[in-house]
């Protein structure tokens, strides 16, 4: 028996124009949702670090047990996002981010 495929999500990033990365489209819309719902409207905006945590409680328990893999999908979802002008860095150290 064949085991069934699911299809990819593309995902771009921000830093490496024109490449792509294949990814889970369920888990990349769930992270993209809490992204979105935790992440402010304007400037100064929040570090990676404090988007990780505020993002963790909104994560369904059944894709992210414990909150596994989310650090990795919050990038790729932080870069693709940037990548398609939704998210906006302020270029501060610690970066910052906030929606565009």
């Amino acid at each position: 028996m064949a085991a069934t495929k699911t299809a990819k999500i593309q995902l771009e990033n921000v830093n490496h124009p024109g490449k792509t990365q294949s990814g889970d489209p369920v888990k990349y819309e769930a992270m993209k949702s809490a992204f979105l719902s935790v992440l402010p409207q304007a400037a100064p905006g929040l570090t990676v670090a404090e988007l990780r945590e505020r993002i963790l409680p909104h994560l369904p328990e059944e894709l992210f047990p414990g909150g596994a893999t989310a650090g990795w999908w919050v990038k790729a979802v932080q870069l693709d996002l940037e990548a398609k002008g939704i998210v906006a860095r302020e270029k501060t150290t610690p970066l910052r981010l906030h929606k565009a």
